[in-house]
């Protein structure tokens, strides 16, 4: 899951975006009074996610689809493409409209950036000029995307051309991503006891 599959699973507060935010930039130890509890709940329901995710038999099927090249990076891949069918379905999955929901989140991210770490104020900053969260429904959206994540990364990787892979297996991809969403929106409905 990437960032707009984070803040979908975590909506509510402005304080649980943030939280389902910065569980991609906070790392280690969780530490009481850190950061007020909304946000400590989120960024642990993130983790929660990703680990449930990651390991998830489906995503082990949707990461062979790779070619060689690709298969180091299919869990990033993975993530932005769920984003993307996320984004362009997202009537199906919300009854707030996508841009009601990006503007909210966008707004919870500046109300809060004084907890937000520098490096994330910028990509954050960047986000909400560019609407990367509505743009993901868009296949220009996920281009764009991708190669900032590959420009973002230290070494040299084959990520921005990783919008192909989403062409070659689009139906397969996204026949993972309609099966995988509800066992995650189950998973983190019992995390946080609302199930």
């Amino acid at each position: 899951m990437n960032y707009l599959a984070h803040l979908y699973l975590s909506a509510g507060s402005s304080e649980a975006l943030v939280g389902g935010l910065l569980g991609d930039f906070v790392k280690g130890r969780l530490a009481p009074g850190r950061y007020p509890p909304d946000v400590l709940a989120a960024i642990a329901l993130h983790r929660r996610i990703d680990s449930f995710v990651d390991h998830h038999p489906l995503m082990q099927r949707s990461r062979a689809r790779f070619a060689p090249v690709f298969r180091r990076y299919a869990g990033i891949l993975l993530d932005l493409f769920h984003d993307h069918f996320l984004a362009r379905d997202w009537g199906e999955h919300a009854a707030e409209p996508l841009a009601s929901f990006t503007d909210r989140a966008y707004r919870a991210f500046k109300q809060h950036e004084a907890l937000l770490p520098a490096r994330t104020r910028h990509v954050v900053r960047a986000m909400a000029r560019d609407d990367w969260l509505g743009g993901y429904g868009e296949p220009d959206g996920v281009r764009r995307a991708l190669r900032g994540i590959s420009n973002r990364l230290s070494r040299s990787n084959p990520i921005a051309a990783g919008h192909a892979e989403l062409a070659r297996d689009y139906r397969e991809l996204e026949a993972g991503f309609r099966e995988l969403l509800p066992e995650v929106r189950a998973f983190a409905a019992r995390s946080t006891g609302e199930a």
